[in-house]
Parts: C-alpha cells; sequence; structure tokens
C-alpha cells in the first residue's frame, strides 16, 4: 500500500482538524472520512465542509494535496443504546466508571469502516485524534487498543494497515500549540471559528476558544487547553 497517502478521521473537531493539518503537511495525498451516528452534536457534520473549504483557502498548498471527502451513516451505533453522546440524557459517570458520553465500540466501528474504505482507495494509512492525554477516560482512545487494532486489520485485509495518531499524548494546551507551529494564525482561527467540539452541539455562544456551551466535559478540555496554551505563550 502506498506509503505517501492518509486517510484523516474527521469529524469537523478541533483535534481532527489538528490531525488533518499535521498529515497535509506529512503525506503527499490526504482523503478525509467522516460518520453520521446520529451524534447529538451533528453540528459538527455541518462544520466539516466549511472547515475543509477554510483550509483550501488559506493553504493552497495542502489544497492541492486535498482529495476526496466521505461520509458513512452508521446509524446502528445510536441504535445499540442510549447515551449522552446520542440521546438527550445527563452527561454522567455510570456504574461502569465511563463518562455517559462513551459509545461502546464507536472508535473500533469507526477505524474498521475508514480501513475498509483506504483499502479500495489505495490507502494504507489511517490518521485519528484519538488521546490519551487530555480525554474523558475513553478506552478505545487508548494507544494499545489502537495499535492492536492496526494489527487486526492489516491481518484480516493482508494488507500493512498503519494507524497514525499524532495527538496520542498530547494535551488540549499542545494542540493550539501544534496547531499554530502548523499553520499559524491562519490555522488557529480555522480552529476557533470553524471547528466544533461541544458535545451539546451548542454554536451560539462565543468564547475565545470557539463556540461551545461552555459547560460540558469537551467545552471544558478545550476552554482549560487555551488558557493554558496562552498563559505558556505570555511567558515565553
Amino acid at each position: 500500500m502506498p506509503r505517501d497517502t492518509a486517510l484523516v478521521l474527521f469529524s469537523g473537531g478541533q483535534d481532527s482538524t489538528v490531525c488533518l493539518a499535521s498529515a497535509l503537511s506529512r503525506y503527499a495525498r490526504v482523503e478525509t472520512i467522516g460518520f453520521d451516528y446520529g451524534q447529538r452534536h451533528a453540528v459538527e457534520l455541518a462544520q466539516r465542509p466549511v472547515v475543509l473549504a477554510a483550509l483550501r483557502r488559506a493553504f493552497p498548498a495542502w489544497g492541492d494535496k486535498l482529495g476526496d471527502d466521505h461520509v458513512l451513516a452508521l446509524p446502528t451505533l445510536k441504535a445499540l443504546g442510549a447515551t449522552a453522546m446520542t440521546d438527550a440524557i445527563a452527561i454522567e459517570t455510570t456504574a461502569a466508571g465511563l463518562p455517559s458520553t462513551f459509545v461502546p465500540g464507536r472508535n473500533l466501528l469507526f477505524f474498521t469502516y475508514a480501513a475498509a474504505l483506504a483499502y479500495r482507495r489505495g490507502i494504507g494509512t489511517l490518521v485519528g485524534g484519538m488521546c490519551e492525554t487530555d480525554y474523558s477516560g475513553y478506552p478505545d482512545c487508548r494507544n494499545d487498543t489502537l495499535q492492536t487494532l492496526s494489527k487486526a486489520l492489516s491481518l484480516g485485509l493482508d494488507r500493512e494497515i498503519t494507524i497514525d495518531t499524532p495527538l496520542m499524548y498530547v494535551d488540549k494546551a499542545a494542540t493550539f500549540a501544534l496547531a499554530d507551529a502548523l499553520g499559524g494564525a491562519a490555522l488557529l482561527d480555522i480552529v476557533v471559528e470553524k471547528t466544533h467540539t461541544c458535545y451539546l452541539g451548542d454554536r451560539t455562544h462565543r468564547h475565545e476558544w470557539g463556540y461551545g456551551c461552555g459547560t460540558c466535559p469537551a467545552c471544558e478540555l478545550r476552554a482549560n487547553g487555551w488558557q493554558r496554551w496562552q498563559s505558556r505563550t505570555r511567558t515565553c
């Protein structure tokens, strides 16, 4: 499989946008894939083409590398059971010790479908924004999980499939710093103004770090990361 091409799992959020920028800086050809699984914050799907268009405008060289975008519908994830990510239930810690926003098997399915598409497209590298530094405790975000899955996919497809996670050991403050290093003020502006992270799908409240309710776990992580990055920047 070609090693100079990549398929980026692109949700329209901060992390996947920074991962997309990272991939565009490292690979000769990059395609994107998103998933409609009945998420409450479906506004992220609407932001995906907005972010892609903004990247093409701001970074013509990246735009030349940016290939097809794909969106797959996975409605069975919502049908399998209620989570705070797919239904209007409280965001809290469950009896299993995991956040109620955890969607069992989500990332495993995302990468499996992405690998099937990559196989057809002649792509050997899958790029995802999963992280086990600043995250919500999801077991399918851990490096061991994803690298084991990479081996299983390679065996199952009889082709080497690499899972590349540039943010695995990077906190949210460092993610803002990486965006700055990759694309300066232009990329930071896209991340703040165009991407969507809020679990509740709120794009009516504008904060210095972007749009969101400001109180859900995703907004709190993003806000805290922004504040830590700003304080580090001021002290440099």
